[in-house]
């Protein structure tokens, strides 16, 4: 997780960058229990996910980057 200050210093490109990884990590931690595999161990992560989203895209929005 990082924290908004951290994010603060990244580019425009860097933040862009890690907000298309984390989307797909969500995107397998969501749909990992149906296809088999173990997905209830680590439920925690996806509120972690979604949590480093907004602050990504607060920041974006801050730049004027995203609406």
């Amino acid at each position: 997780m990082k924290k908004m200050s951290v994010l603060r210093e990244m580019s425009n490109e860097e933040l862009l960058n890690r907000l298309s990884e984390l989307r797909k990590e969500l995107f397998l931690q969501r749909y990992k229990p149906s296809t088999g595999g173990t997905g209830g161990e680590k439920t925690h992560l996806r509120k972690e996910i979604r949590r480093e989203i907004a602050r990504i895209l607060t920041v974006l929005r801050e730049r004027g980057v995203v609406r």
